[in-house]
C-alpha cells in the first residue's frame, strides 16, 4: 500500500513526531510506502510531493515545525480541487490519505471524505486544543508550558518594577491554552473567550490583588477575549472557525493594560506571546501523543476505516468519525476556569 501524508494549517509542535510514526509504523509494520504532499492541501491539489523513509525521518521526533511544511490552503477554494486531488492520489498509485490538522484541515478532510469519497484518516494537532471528540491535541501541551514559563519570567520583572503585567496568549475562541498557562504560571487573572471582559470586575480584582499587600500583578488574556462593550466577533462562513476580527489598537492586550493603566494608576505594561507558543522542540507529552496517534492513524488506513479521527479518551488512544470532531468547536471547560477563579485577586 501506498499512503499520502500532509500537515495542514498552522505549525505546532509534535508534526515532526507524527509524520516519524507514520512512516516508521507503514514501513515496518505493513511494508508499506508514505509518500509526503508539501504544503497541506496544496500538495495534492498541485501534486508537490517528496518521498519519506525511515532513514530521512530517523531523527526528527525532537524538531519543532514540519519537514512537510505547511499552508491554509483550502481545496474548496481552487479550480477543480478536490478533482485534482482524486487525480494526483490515481498518479501516484496511493491508496489513502492520512491529514494531520485542526479544525480547519480536518473539515476539508471531511468534505473530501463525504463529497468525493476521497479515502482519508485525520490526526488532530492544535495548539488551541479546540477540537472536538478528543480530551487533548498534541501541540497543546508544549504550548502551555511556554506559557506558563513566560509568566515565571514576567513574574520577576512585575515584581522588580511593582508593574502590573497583562500576557496575551493565543486562543482566538477557546480558552484553553490561556487557562490551563495562567493556571500553571501562578496568574492574578485570567481572561477568556468564553467569557466577556468586565472593565469593572476586572479593576476590583487587581485593586484586591494590591490591597493584600501585592504590588505587581500578573493578567492572562487569550487573544480572542473580548470586553462586554464589543461588537460580536464575526466568522467566514466557510468553516473557518478560526477567524476573527479584532477590534480596537494593538490587539486585546494593548487595550487591556491601557484600561488598567488608566483606572488604576498602576504602571501596566503588555506582552504578546504570538508565536512564540507555536515554535522550538515539543514536550515529551506532545512527542509520546503525537507518536500514538501516527501508529493508529497508520492502522486505521490498514483496516479500511477511513472518514474517522485519531482521538485522546482519558488515556486510550481511539478513533472517533471526523465530523464528531469538526461540527462545533471544544471551548474551555468552565469548571476548570472556576479553579482559576480561586486565585483571581
Amino acid at each position: 500500500m501506498r499512503i499520502g501524508l500532509l500537515t495542514g494549517g498552522g505549525d505546532c509542535p509534535g508534526l515532526n513526531a507524527v509524520i516519524r510514526a507514520v512512516v516508521r509504523h507503514s514501513i515496518k509494520g505493513y511494508s508499506s510506502e508514505v509518500v509526503g504532499y508539501l504544503e497541506g492541501w496544496r500538495g495534492p491539489v498541485d501534486n508537490i510531493t517528496m518521498p519519506l523513509t525511515m532513514r530521512t525521518t530517523d531523527s526528527i521526533i525532537s524538531k519543532g515545525g514540519t519537514i512537510l511544511r505547511t499552508s491554509r490552503t483550502n481545496p474548496f477554494k481552487e479550480d477543480r480541487g478536490a478533482e485534482r486531488i482524486k487525480e494526483n492520489l490515481e498518479k501516484h498509485n496511493l491508496s489513502a490519505i492520512i491529514a494531520v490538522g485542526g479544525e480547519e484541515t480536518c473539515s476539508v478532510a471531511n468534505k473530501l471524505y463525504k463529497e468525493h469519497n476521497i479515502p482519508i484518516v485525520c490526526i488532530p494537532k492544535t495548539i488551541d486544543n479546540d477540537l472536538n471528540a478528543t480530551d487533548f491535541t498534541f501541540g497543546f501541551d508544549t504550548a502551555v508550558n511556554v506559557v506558563a514559563e513566560a509568566i515565571d519570567r514576567l513574574h520577576t520583572t512585575a515584581e522588580s518594577h511593582n508593574r502590573v503585567l497583562v500576557c496575551e496568549v493565543m486562543g482566538k475562541h477557546a480558552g484553553w491554552i490561556a487557562c490551563y498557562g495562567g493556571i500553571a504560571g501562578g496568574a492574578d487573572l485570567i481572561l477568556v473567550p468564553e467569557k466577556p471582559v468586565i472593565t469593572a470586575e476586572v479593576i476590583d480584582s487587581i485593586k484586591r490583588c494590591h490591597a493584600r499587600g501585592r504590588d505587581y500583578s500578573i493578567v492572562v488574556v487569550a487573544e480572542g477575549a473580548r470586553f462586554d462593550t464589543d461588537p460580536p466577533a464575526n466568522g467566514n462562513g466557510n468553516g473557518d472557525n478560526h477567524t476573527s476580527q479584532q477590534v480596537g489598537f494593538g490587539g486585546i492586550g494593548e487595550r487591556l493594560a491601557r484600561v488598567i493603566n488608566e483606572q488604576t494608576g498602576y504602571e501596566t505594561r503588555a506582552t504578546t506571546l504570538g508565536h512564540i507558543q507555536r515554535g522550538g522542540s515539543p514536550t515529551a507529552f506532545d512527542r509520546v501523543l503525537a507518536t500514538r496517534f501516527g501508529v493508529h492513524a497508520v492502522d486505521l488506513v490498514h483496516q479500511g476505516k477511513f472518514g474517522r479521527m485519531v482521538s485522546l479518551k482519558g488515556n486510550q488512544v481511539t478513533d472517533v468519525p471526523v465530523e464528531d470532531a469538526v461540527d462545533t468547536l471544544k471551548t474551555l471547560d468552565l469548571d476548570l476556569y472556576k479553579v482559576a477563579e480561586v486565585f483571581f485577586g
